[in-house]
This record gives C-alpha cells, sequence and structure tokens, in this order.
C-alpha cells in the first residue's frame, strides 16, 4: 500500500471511528428523553420489541458487513473488480431477501410473539413497529460492506449518522405525540418506529452515495483479467462461510437479552407483581437504568477498536514484547476510565436516576445501585476482548460470554421470583460480566504472557477513586439542602471527576504514554508537563 493510499485509508477509518462514537452517544442519550416521556412502564413495552428485533438483525445484518468487506477487497487487490462487484451484487440479494424474510416474520408473529411468548400484550405495537425496519436495515448491511472493501468509509459513516438522527427526531416525535393522544403502549411504538426512519432515511442516502460515484465513473466495476465468472452459488458460499461465525457471536447478547425478557416479566408476576407492574419494573431495568450502564461504553469500545490491529499487527510479527506492553497498556487506560464510572454510578445511584427520571419511584436507584457495578466489569470485558480478536482468538470472549450468559440466566430465574424481585436480574447481569471479564483476564494472561503491575494498574487507581467516591458522594449530602438534587447531582459529578484527575496525576497512576491513546494526547500531556502535574 502507498503512503498516500495508506494515509487515506487511516483518515477514512478514522472517519468511520469518530462516527461511530457519535451515534453511540446519540443512541445512548435518546433514551433519556424518552424514558423521562413515556415512563417506566412505556420504556418496558419498549425495550420487549427491541429484543426480539436486535436478535433477529444478528442474523441478518451482524457479520454481513464484515464478510462483504473481506471479499471485495481481496478480490479488488487482485484487480477482478467484476467478481467484486458481483460478490456485493449477490449478497445484496441475499440480505434483501433475509431482510424481507425477518420484516415479514416480525410483522405477522407480533401477535403471538407479544401475547403468548413474553406474555405482554401490550407491547404488540412495538414489535409491529420494527417489521419494517429489518429490510432497510439489512440493505444497509449490504452498501456497507461494499464501500468499505472498496476502502470508502465515508458513505458508512454518513448514513450511520443519518440514521441515528433519523431515529432520534422522528422516534421521539413520534412518541410525544402519540402520548398525548393514546398512551404510553402506542407512544413506546413511537419511539421505537423512529428505527424504521431512520433506517429508511440511511438506506436512501447510501444508495445515492452509490449510483452518484458509479454514474461519475468513480467504481471500477469491469476488468480486462478475462477470468470465468464466479457462480453464484460459490460466491453465495463464500459470504455465509465468513458470516455466519461473526453472527452466531453477535447473537449471543441479543438471544440473552430475549430470554431474560421473557424471564423476568413471567417470573415477576408469578411472584404476585400485576402485568402492569411488572412491565414498569422490567422497564426501569432494562430501559432505564442499562442506558447509563452501557454509555460509559462509548469510550472502551473505541479503546477495544484501536487496540485489535496494534495487537493483531504485533503478533503476526511475533513480537510478544510488543503485544504484552500493548495489552497491559490499554488495559490499565480502560481500567482508569470504568472505575470513575462505575464508582460513580453506584454513590449517587439514587440521587442520578432521581435527577434523569424524576418521575420514577425509588426501585429505580435501588437496581442502578447494583448495575453500576456491572459498569466496570463491562468495560474491561470489551477491552479485553479486543486483545483477544487482535490475537485471531474471537471464538474465546463469544464461549467465556456463553458461560457468563448461561450463569445469569440461572441466576435470574431464582432471584427473581424472591425479595429481590427485578433486582434479582440486576445481580444475575453484574455475576455474568464478572464470569465473562475473570474467563477473558485468564485467558489474555495465558495467551500473551503479560503481567500487571499491581501498584501501578490496580492500588493508585482504586485509591484514586475511593477518594472520588467519599468526595462526591460527600459533596451531594452536604449540596442537597442547600441547592436540591438536580443542582447537587451536577456538582458533585464535577467535584468527582476533578479530583480523580487530580489524584491520578498526583498518584503517577496517569504516564506520559497513556496519553498516545488519546485523540491531541501529546498536546495535553506537554500542558500537564507545565503545570508540573505529569511527570517525564
Amino acid at each position: 500500500m502507498t503512503k498516500e493510499k495508506k494515509e487515506t485509508y487511516l483518515k477514512g477509518a478514522m472517519f468511520l471511528g469518530a462516527a461511530g462514537i457519535l451515534v453511540k452517544i446519540m443512541g445512548a442519550l435518546f433514551r433519556i428523553p424518552l424514558g423521562r416521556a413515556i415512563g417506566s412502564e412505556g420504556m418496558g413495552y419498549y425495550q420487549v420489541g427491541y429484543t426480539v428485533y436486535n436478535f433477529m438483525l444478528a442474523f441478518t445484518y451482524a457479520g454481513f458487513p464484515t464478510a462483504i468487506s473481506k471479499l471485495v477487497s481481496a478480490k479488488k487487490a487482485r484487480g477482478e473488480h467484476t467478481a467484486a462487484h458481483d460478490t456485493f451484487l449477490t449478497a445484496l440479494k441475499m440480505l434483501s431477501f433475509l431482510g424481507l424474510a425477518g420484516s415479514l416474520a416480525l410483522g405477522f408473529g407480533a401477535g403471538f410473539l407479544a401475547n403468548y411468548v413474553f406474555e405482554s400484550p401490550l407491547a404488540y405495537h412495538s414489535i409491529l413497529a420494527l417489521a419494517p425496519t429489518v429490510l432497510f436495515i439489512s440493505i444497509l448491511a449490504a452498501f456497507r460492506g461494499y464501500f468499505q472493501g472498496m476502502k470508502d468509509m465515508k458513505p458508512t459513516a454518513l448514513s450511520q449518522v443519518v440514521e441515528q438522527f433519523g431515529r432520534v427526531l422522528v422516534g421521539l416525535a413520534l412518541a410525544f405525540t402519540m402520548l398525548r393522544l393514546s398512551g404510553e403502549p402506542l407512544a413506546a411504538a413511537g419511539g421505537v418506529f423512529g428505527a424504521g426512519a431512520g433506517g429508511l432515511a440511511a438506506m436512501i442516502m447510501i444508495i445515492f452515495l452509490y449510483r452518484k460515484r458509479k454514474m461519475a465513473g468513480k467504481m471500477v466495476t469491469s476488468d480486462s483479467l478475462g477470468l470465468p465468472p464466479e457462480t453464484t452459488g460459490k460466491m453465495m458460499k463464500d459470504i455465509v462461510a465468513i458470516a455466519f461465525p461473526i453472527a452466531i457471536g453477535a447473537a449471543v447478547m441479543p438471544l440473552i437479552n430475549m430470554v431474560d425478557t421473557l424471564v423476568v416479566l413471567r417470573r415477576l408476576q408469578e411472584s404476585g407483581f400485576t402485568y402492569a407492574q411488572a412491565n414498569s419494573l422490567y422497564g426501569q431495568l432494562q430501559g432505564m437504568a442499562a442506558t447509563l450502564v452501557n454509555l460509559p461504553q462509548v469510550i472502551t469500545i473505541a479503546l477495544a477498536m484501536s487496540i485489535v490491529p496494534a495487537v493483531s499487527d504485533a503478533a503476526a510479527r511475533k513480537d510478544w514484547e510488543a503485544v504484552q506492553t500493548d495489552s497491559a497498556s490499554v488495559f490499565r487506560v480502560s481500567l482508569m476510565m470504568g472505575l470513575p464510572a462505575s464508582a460513580g454510578l453506584v454513590v449517587l445511584a439514587h440521587p442520578i436516576m432521581q435527577f434523569i427520571y424524576p418521575g420514577e419511584p425509588a426501585s429505580l436507584g435501588e437496581i442502578m445501585f447494583i448495575m453500576g457495578f456491572a459498569v466496570f466489569f463491562l468495560t474491561q470485558l470489551q477491552t479485553l476482548t479486543g486483545i483477544l480478536q487482535g490475537l485471531g482468538k474471537p471464538h474465546i470472549p463469544v464461549r467465556n460470554l456463553m458461560i457468563g450468559a448461561g450463569c445469569k440466566l440461572f441466576l435470574t430465574y431464582f432471584l427473581t421470583a424472591t425479595f429481590l424481585h427485578v433486582r434479582g436480574a440486576a445481580i444475575g447481569t453484574v455475576v455474568a460480566y464478572i464470569i465473562a471479564f475473570s474467563l477473558n483476564l485468564w485467558a489474555v494472561k495465558k495467551l500473551t504472557g503479560v503481567r500487571f503491575d499491581m501498584k501501578q494498574v490496580f492500588l493508585k487507581p482504586f485509591i484514586s477513586v475511593m477518594v472520588m467516591a467519599v468526595l462526591a458522594w460527600g459533596s451531594h449530602r452536604i449540596l442537597l439542602p442547600m441547592l436540591g438534587n438536580s443542582l447537587a447531582v451536577v456538582l458533585a459529578i464535577s467535584i468527582g471527576a476533578a479530583t480523580y484527575g487530580l489524584m491520578l496525576l498526583k498518584t503517577d497512576a496517569l504516564e506520559m504514554r497513556d496519553f498516545d491513546l488519546l485523540p491531541k494526547g501529546d498536546k495535553i500531556a506537554q500542558l500537564l508537563k507545565k503545570l508540573k502535574l505529569l511527570r517525564p
């Protein structure tokens, strides 16, 4: 690859990464105003629809963009432009068929799923509203995979932003409108329908970009190699061979969430809660608390993505010292980010949830207190997964997650029907992440031989976060009577964040090389050195 092509590719990858972070932030923040509008009951209906949708999407979306990208890129590199374009067209037909089948199955099966599988009849409209989205997103997957294979990342990035923007705009508008007209069940369906509107807008945009590039002659779709054309069956076989294992791995979490939905709603009702109460508690768990649990992932997912090529390259060169150094560094940085997020959500669980969802009962804070512990293990789990993927062992984190999931379902089933009710499901989630994290950490240490400096990696960040937690909790208690909960929460979080940052610098937990992982990290490091807050 020439220097110019390499720079173009890296810029495209950075553009795609930035778009991905923006999309995740928009998606996480979308649920907060939605939850405030439709309440925990409405979020319960909303989540039922999404558990089914995400599971189906694993088979029509996950894996296919990677497979298409890999095959198109390889054929393009060999000068087989016709074969590359034919592969894309074959994949587009496959995904269109799978997407249409998924949409029809979800549409015609919405009543059965709502009434008999989940026993949540008022979630019917939420499931139905997602039916067309499966087709739109499946078609999108084909185009995104093709453009990525052509090393053109901008259409994928732009389509992701358009999709999420349409989802937020249309989803919130419909949710607020339907809430005034019909109540929570249809308001939840309105919020869900935003996904279809965003998917349709993104699909139209990426098709337009494809046609525009093709008409402008920017796409080479023919060659003079004189090779016999590949059969459709051969191309389909190649696509499925790559996509299917990825899809299986991607289906693990959606399957867990779908079964979790079924178990939680049923067991809550069996233990004496009414349907409305059970649905509301489920909405608090998955629609509200889980939203904040997933928010810190925006940063750690970016770290996990960045470590994959670094570890992969070092492992290919048999440079195990570099693998160990990179793995230890990214794990330590990820830990320093996951710890404060987790501690903050634990010590300020009730105030934060009261601030974000003022109309919800105290049970939401209790759920958040438990789920806050999950944040730390989830963020580290993702980083370790990135390292294992870079080592060419993607099956290991999938296996470990399935082991954790099995324990979660066991605990959820038995604990949800006790005095813990939905808190039992939250405990099951925390245990699942602890198990998967522990197994991933053991695998990384075994495969790489990496050794962690206990003082630098664990002790210093832990001391820093303990000081942060005490000051954040204490400042909220002091400020609450004077300023009220909302302002007290904002100031407590600000005090906690500033304290944590200063403690990391004072304990020398932060090192110069850590700033290499951050945008403009060198400039930040130089500024801190001038202020004598960072040692050279």
